[in-house]
């Protein structure tokens, strides 16, 4: 069959873009509950729950279906509201997208669904997420992000200084569209959650995703390489700044969800090919589990979405393999935390996978 870019690229524009749904519900709404329990409690809220709790309650945030919960720990771990031990056990009990594979709701891999995995690898992550929390953070990791407030005049200074025909286009066109797209995708994101979507609008909706991917990309491309912003512009002091903030997020995470997507697919469907990738993952249950492990690791949900999606569709594929692919896997999250802290960042990501490897093994070992 002869491969078509165009179509290839617009698919997983799409797919991004219906990620996005989920991203923007996430970010913009846990951006807002941030403001207001700043302003309730007058700047006095310093972190979510006690420190101690911080691998449990990371854990629990992690096992959400979907990558929003990585995203919004991301955040609170940006603004030292978290611990890296909290911060790491959201990203050892994520399933990220894979969930929704898993749980017969995603718009990625036409597959029916199978709970009793989904229950099972989402124990194992649980239950390593806490374990490996409290041992980050009883070895005493500590981050070297540089305080998040002291930036933002940085920031405000930076963004008089770039006040663009591009920025006005920020301002005034894509941080409108993007919220409008995303209140619009709101209802459908929610409810593919229990496997549902509204059919009447099915044909919109895909169109709708499609503008959103690409309002996202160029929103961020916009301030990042032509006004010369990073993590944020102007300082957050009302509503309208936060969501500011808010859809500068989405749009980075939009973005590098898009190219993870476009690239993890190429690599499996065109390099490597389905009757390949299909022989890979029913060789040895040993080599299975390594290959597995290797493509969850991969950045941002396609690799675990086509772990999921094997598992289901593959006749003996291991469970062992599907938990080291769990594991392994960061989800969206990964690329906010790469974004503000690059070694954490791959961190998380290295670390992940050797303990997904030794957990995967163990599985095997006693029977999973």
């Amino acid at each position: 069959m002869e491969f078509n870019l165009w179509s290839f690229f617009l698919d997983n524009l799409e797919s991004a873009g219906a990620i996005g749904g989920y991203v923007s519900l996430s970010i913009i709404g846990f951006s807002l509950i941030s403001f207001a329990a700043k302003k309730r409690y007058n700047n006095a809220w310093s972190q979510i729950g006690p420190k101690w709790a911080h691998p449990i309650i990371g854990s629990f945030l992690g096992a959400i279906p979907g990558c929003g919960a990585t995203i919004v720990v991301a955040s609170l771990y940006k603004n030292k509201k978290i611990s890296f031990g909290g911060l790491f056990a959201t990203f050892i009990s994520t399933i990220g997208e894979g969930s929704f594979v898993l749980l017969g709701a995603s718009n990625e891999a036409d597959v029916a669904g199978n709970l009793e995995a989904y229950a099972i690898i989402t124990i194992f992550g649980l239950i390593a997420g806490v374990i490996f929390g409290y041992l980050s953070d009883i070895l005493g990791f500590r981050s070297t992000l540089e305080n998040n407030q002291e930036n933002h005049k940085k920031d405000q200074n930076l963004e008089k200084k770039h006040i663009t025909l591009g920025g006005k286009f920020i301002e005034n066109i894509g941080f409108y569209a993007i919220i409008a797209m995303a209140v619009f995708l709101a209802p459908g994101s929610i409810m593919a959650l229990w496997g549902g979507g509204i059919d009447a609008i099915s044909s919109l909706t895909s169109l709708v995703s499609l503008v959103l991917a690409a309002s996202c990309i160029i929103f961020y491309c916009l301030i990042r390489f032509i006004n010369k912003q990073h993590d944020c512009y102007g300082d957050i002091v009302n509503v309208k700044s936060t969501l500011r903030h808010a859809i500068l997020d989405v749009s980075l995470v939009v973005t590098y969800v898009f190219i993870g997507l476009f690239v993890t697919n190429y690599i499996i469907d065109v390099l490597v090919g389905p009757e390949t990738f299909a022989a890979w993952m029913t060789s040895s249950s040993y080599v299975v589990i390594l290959l597995a492990a290797l493509i969850g690791a991969i950045p941002g949900c396609g690799g675990m979405i086509a772990v999921a999606a094997a598992f289901i569709t593959i006749p003996s594929f291991p469970m062992a393999a599907l938990i080291a692919a769990s594991i392994a896997t960061s989800g969206d999250g990964i690329f906010p935390l790469l974004a503000k802290n690059r070694k954490d960042g791959f961190i998380v990501s290295a670390v992940g996978l050797l303990i997904a490897l030794v957990v995967g093994y163990i599985s095997l070992v006693i029977g999973f």
